[in-house]
């Protein structure tokens, strides 16, 4: 039986005249009602968040760090529940759920760490006679209110890496969640509230694209921060004016097998890179490039594996692929799939649809270049396969993406490993391992279309933030 929620506006519960069914995407079943916020609403929580600015910056870092930690607090004891959440509006497993809310709790850890030292340097400026005698001081002051809007496929956890930091340094935020899963932020919303989060501090506001709009063209927000498709991305940023953007876009993910790579567990990491919640996620393994005399082994083998994985139920324990976001989305990848095998592809297993929203995962070879499945965020259960034999082309054909997000290499060379460091387009190229690793304090974000600036904690403290300088004449 579905539940109504209503939405969080500063430190109030509301609903609207709009309502917003959630949908599971397993079986279609009605997961909860929420509302969308209206322009009266969206009003209230900007005015809110711009009211409460000056009170939250004056919170000592102590008093920051321990509600970062109340709240972690809190979200570990509401595990099970959230978990289950996250899975009946995204169709996510539960094994992988339960692992995003555990990579939550990092992120408010080291949020609440990294509230207790954001540093800054002291400088002597005596390099000039002009100088003497003074000295440099600089520190990091809060940017002000933030506009954080997120995708559906890491409800809990992307939204966390824009709400934590800047909460870490007393920026109030705005959270925009995706339409498709705004239910699990809204149970957070309610556990920040019990942590004492300010009223005004944090607003979580489902609604409509041409809202969002306005909030984005709003000059009281000082960043937006996006993480979603480039082509919405771009947009945002020609849209926001003065303010500072930080994107987190699509990516395409490449992978380099050489010829001293350990083959077994190369297919390991790419399947479990290419297949974790139906490749919806932005650095999932999309491309892999073998070399010739490993390539009939690490297909054969990956091939074995993908034809291993279980397909149904998200919350059966055991499943590896659930069903993809939407109807829509089984329509677009069938057709890419269908698309590059029409261009000269090879599938060497799987591509049916088999059942509500669920794909069997694909493995196709030699898709071209310009076909979609290539080029494109596929975002879906599959991996193309194709030969080399050198590796400097192999870093060529990789960098012919349009995105840069993560890449990965496995091999044994470490020439081969630096020079991929060196020459691959990415934002960040993970060696023995698939592209899909993350950590959550790393910095995170790519090039070209994949976006621009870093999250990960101490990093995205470094965008939500501004470095002031004092200078001080000592005579």
């Amino acid at each position: 039986m579905s539940s109504t929620y209503p939405f969080f506006l500063a430190g109030r519960w509301e609903i609207s005249s709009e309502p917003l069914p959630v949908v599971n995407p397993y079986d279609g079943s009605i997961v909860g009602v929420t509302y969308n916020a209206t322009d009266r609403q969206i009003e209230d929580a900007m005015e809110s968040a711009v009211a409460v600015f000056p009170r939250l910056r004056a919170l000592p870092s102590y008093a920051r760090a321990d509600l970062l930690r109340g709240v972690r607090a809190r979200i570990l004891a509401a595990r099970d529940d959230l978990a289950r959440l996250i899975t009946a509006e995204s169709g996510k497993p539960i094994k992988d759920a339960c692992a995003e809310v555990d990579r939550c709790l990092l992120t408010f850890e080291t949020a609440a760490e990294e509230a207790t030292r954001v540093l800054g340097e002291v400088l002597p400026l005596d390099v000039a006679p002009s100088g003497t005698c003074h000295l440099g001081i600089t520190r990091r002051f809060p940017i002000g209110p933030v506009l954080a809007i997120t995708p559906f496929n890491y409800p809990l956890n992307l939204p966390a890496h824009k709400v934590a930091p800047a909460l870490a340094v007393g920026n109030p935020v705005v959270l925009k969640p995706a339409s498709k899963t705004p239910l699990t932020w809204l149970k957070v919303a309610e556990l920040c509230n019990e942590a004492g989060l300010p009223p005004g501090a944090l607003s979580v506001l489902p609604t409509t694209t041409d809202r969002a709009d306005r909030l984005v063209r709003d000059n009281r927000f000082k960043l937006v921060t996006f993480t979603g498709s480039a082509p919405v991305g771009w947009q945002i940023k020609e849209r926001a004016g003065h303010k500072r953007v930080l994107l987190e876009l699509g990516g395409n993910a490449g992978v380099i097998v050489d010829a001293d790579a350990d083959v077994p567990f190369a297919v390991a990491r790419t399947v479990a890179g290419g297949f974790a919640y139906a490749g919806q996620l932005c650095v999932s393994v999309q491309r892999v490039y073998a070399q010739r005399a490993v390539f009939d082994e690490f297909a054969r083998d990956l091939v074995n594996r993908v034809r291993k994985l279980k397909v149904g139920d998200p919350l059966d324990p055991e499943t590896d692929v659930g069903p993809v976001i939407s109807a829509e989305a089984v329509q677009r990848i069938t057709r890419w799939i269908q698309e590059a095998l029409t261009e000269g592809a090879t599938l060497l297993t799987g591509g049916r649809v088999l059942g509500h929203n669920l794909i069997e995962p694909a493995v196709l070879m030699n898709v071209k270049p310009t076909s979609k499945i290539s080029c494109g965020e596929a975002f879906a259960p599959l991996v193309s396969l194709c030969r080399f034999d050198d590796f400097d082309d192999a870093v060529q054909r990789l960098n012919q993406s349009p995105y840069g997000l993560q890449s990965a290499v496995f091999t044994r060379d470490l020439p081969h490993a630096f020079a991929a460091f060196e020459q691959i387009e990415t934002g960040a190229v993970i060696v023995n391992d698939s592209p899909s690793f993350r950590v959550d304090p790393m910095p995170y974000g790519g090039m070209k279309e994949s976006g621009m600036g870093r999250e990960g904690l101490k990093y995205a403290i470094d965008e939500m933030t501004e470095s002031r300088l004092l200078v001080v004449n000592r005579r």
